[in-house]
């Protein structure tokens, strides 16, 4: 993912119930539990950590059992101290006191608490890219790292170009995005986009990527980044021993599924700014002009495009908002046509009280068949009729937009198709419209039309319309 690409806008939950879903999370509540139960006596080792006399304490005041509850208590102390809410006084002695982050939580605001959590979720993210050093010690009990194949970066590295696949398949035209398998999400970084057949060697590699990804979410779950179903533990078994239960091998959701979490789609986008990329959110633009709004939203999906719209909406006056809008959708540039198509959509969602504003521009050469088409639908009586040339100015407009917005699509070949059988002589008189897309949607029209003929009048005459615009 290159740092240029655009990404899809993301639709967050409430800064304030995001907090409130920081604080629940099992990895965040248990670090403030401990940072409030550590005092004068708590000692810690030269890194941070508790040293193992106290950890039977720490795991009997997080009311924890079980074989990993000593390893759950030592997390979310490191969790504790790498976040702000203990603070290491001497580390000669190491003593401790409460940080000052650790206030933050009862007392701050919901930025305050999210400030935390991320970073909690570094400090989960930097142990999830550690492979396991179970069974490495030497006999001196140190950890033998010439033992590992292990490289920190490229670990790293892998995790986040994972993470950023996830958000791309995650942050969708819905609140919250569907889960995604675990072997597609594998397969998006491992398998190269031109690879017609994946070879043996490539799928041993997916594999292997699966089951480092499958400890990794399991990781990431308690600190509420992702919601993780995990790999089946019957796909792991030996091959020689029988299931215990029947089995679906056609049921993808045995080899894991992962999303982000509403939680987790915050604390990715903060990543993802933090390192360079523009990752816009619905709602950016709800006190921007209207110019900034129409450009903005152009390369939205639609439902994202509706709920910023309706954000930018909600905060202005109907009649005022509808002028703003005709306003900004003036214009020859390129991107005109792609402004004018969401101003009418923008303008479908403002009420009747607007009228006024589009009679006014009844007779722009621009807007004036934009402002028709909203009146008719509208139920408005009295709207003038538009001459022949508007019609074909605001054909040539409207498949110019959506060009703009979708390419070519399915939609458009039958938009195409529509406009050649409807109008008699549609080519003989649409290349002399005086727009300055005429030309390339007529040459888009001959690409797009299936019958031989009819796509050599629209390249016919987009040819005239070429000449005729000196080009």
């Amino acid at each position: 993912m290159s740092d240029s690409s655009p990404l899809p806008p993301v639709r967050l939950h409430p800064e304030a119930e995001l907090a409130r879903d920081a604080l629940s999370t099992p990895l965040l509540s248990r670090a403030a539990r401990l940072a409030r139960w550590a005092g004068p006596d708590t000692r810690v080792d030269a890194g941070g950590g508790l040293v193992d006399e106290q950890l039977p304490a720490a795991v009997e005041a997080l009311g924890l059992s079980g074989d990993d509850a000593a390893a759950d208590a030592s997390e979310a102390w490191r969790v504790a101290v790498d976040a702000g809410l203990v603070e290491v006084v001497d580390e000669e002695e190491g003593t401790v006191t409460a940080g000052e982050d650790l206030a933050l939580l009862a007392g701050g605001s919901p930025q305050d608490v999210l400030a935390v959590w991320l970073a909690a979720l570094e400090t989960v993210l930097a142990d999830a890219s550690v492979p396991d050093l179970d069974g490495l010690m030497d006999e001196d009990g140190e950890v033998d790292l010439s033992s590992l194949d292990w490289d920190p970066e490229a670990e790293a590295e892998f995790l986040d170009g994972v993470l950023g696949n996830l958000y791309l398949l995650t942050a969708g035209d819905t609140p919250d995005g569907a889960p995604v398998p675990l072997p597609a999400l594998a397969a998006s970084v491992i398998v190269p986009s031109d690879m017609g057949e994946p070879t043996n060697d490539v799928l041993e590699q997916v594999s292997d990527a699966m089951m480092r990804l499958d400890d990794q979410f399991r990781m990431l779950e308690p600190v509420g980044f992702v919601a993780y179903q995990p790999v089946d533990e019957a796909l792991m078994a030996d091959a020689d021993e029988e299931p215990a239960a029947p089995v679906d091998d056609t049921d993808v959701s045995r080899y894991g599924m992962v999303r982000l979490t509403p939680l987790g789609l915050y604390g990715m986008r903060a990543r993802l700014m933090e390192a360079g990329y523009d990752a816009p959110a619905v709602g950016d633009l709800a006190d921007k002009g209207a110019d900034v709004l129409l450009d903005g939203t152009a390369e939205f999906p639609p439902g994202a495009a509706q709920a910023e719209t309706e954000q930018w909406l909600r905060r202005r006056e109907s009649l005022g908002a509808a002028r703003e809008l005709l306003a900004a959708a003036r214009g020859s540039d390129a991107g005109a046509p792609l402004r004018r198509l969401r101003c009418q959509q923008a303008l479908s969602l403002v009420g009747a009280s607007a009228e006024p504003a589009l009679r006014e521009v009844l007779d722009d050469a621009e807007l004036g068949g934009l402002a028709r088409v909203w009146l008719t639908e509208n139920g408005a009586v009295d709207v003038p009729a538009p001459s022949e040339a508007m019609v074909y100015w605001l054909t040539i407009d409207t498949v110019a937009a959506q060009l703009a917005a979708e390419g070519n699509s399915e939609e458009l070949r039958a938009l195409v198709q529509g406009l050649a059988q409807q109008h008699s002589g549609f080519f003989a008189a649409v290349w002399r419209v005086d727009h300055p897309a005429t030309a390339d949607v007529l040459e888009a029209m001959g690409r797009l039309h299936p019958d031989k003929k009819v796509a050599k009048e629209a390249r016919k005459a987009a040819f005239k319309a070429r000449s005729q615009q000196g080009g």
